[in-house]
């Protein structure tokens, strides 16, 4: 499927004018960053990791009535989406301490949290995507308090689906980051799950040694990066048992070759 003109760049993913008035090309990049992009490397095969993974995610989660901008992968790093409004907010859902509520609130990082917490933020790279309330959200209109309530609601339904997920596969849900957007349809406004979910933006630790299976290893210089996304992969079933750690001859699961 041909692209149009590229639309924009991030530090993951390049995203193109789709076929038809409405749609996206997503390309997952092998960039990995951190430290708001302080800390950058190539790393092979982490684009098609993400997008295999992204995919069987966002399927199962349309699967559960959950709206989301993915309508098909079109191969091994290319998406077709949704156009959507971006609203300028990430939206992390954390179930045990670790990162920054670790460091903000004097947590020992494994410490289960008595109960799954939402939290906002900025999306604004140059001032490090502060966190925020929802008074900031609201009195600078960044979105409408339905808006922020359909979010937390999507957000608590994503966890309860992802950490079972995950546990099935010996995997725990630490947190998660997510991204919304508003797609329009005729008169009609509708906030969906957009961006990805991928280790990229997840925490996720081995259930009985507690290894770090996501960007962490790379923010945190333990190596082994790629490598730990192929496990996860090959758990969900997306790369074949003696693949596992290459990234290499992911399978078909759903979507086009």
């Amino acid at each position: 499927m041909a692209r149009g003109r590229k639309i924009y760049e991030g530090k993951a993913k390049i995203l193109y004018e789709g076929p038809e008035p409405g749609t996206i090309i997503q390309y997952f990049k092998d960039d990995a960053t951190a430290n708001n992009a302080e800390k950058r490397a190539v790393l092979d095969g982490k684009g098609v990791l993400n997008n295999r993974i992204s995919e069987l995610i966002f399927t199962r989660l349309a699967g559960i009535g959950l709206p989301t901008h993915f309508i098909k992968r079109l191969n091994m790093r290319e998406q077709l989406i949704k156009q959507a409004e971006i609203i300028p907010l990430e939206v992390v859902c954390r179930n045990v301490a670790a990162g920054s509520i670790a460091k903000r609130l004097g947590l020992e990082e494994g410490t289960q949290l008595p109960r799954s917490l939402i939290e906002f933020y900025y999306k604004k790279d140059e001032l490090g995507d502060p966190l925020v309330t929802e008074e900031h959200i609201g009195a600078f209109n960044w979105a409408s308090p339905q808006e922020v309530d359909d979010m937390i609601s999507m957000t608590l339904r994503i966890n309860d689906f992802l950490a079972g997920m995950f546990a099935a596969i010996g995997i725990k849900l630490i947190d998660f980051k997510v991204e919304y957007g508003r797609h329009f349809e005729g008169d009609t406004v509708r906030v969906i799950l957009a961006d990805e979910i991928s280790p990229d933006c997840c925490r996720l630790w081995d259930m009985e040694t507690n290894e770090k299976m996501d960007k962490d290893r790379f923010r945190r210089d333990m190596g082994g990066i790629t490598e730990a996304y192929s496990e996860v992969a090959r758990r969900l079933g997306i790369i074949k048992e003696n693949e596992a750690g290459s990234g290499a001859d992911i399978v078909s699961i759903g979507g086009d070759k």
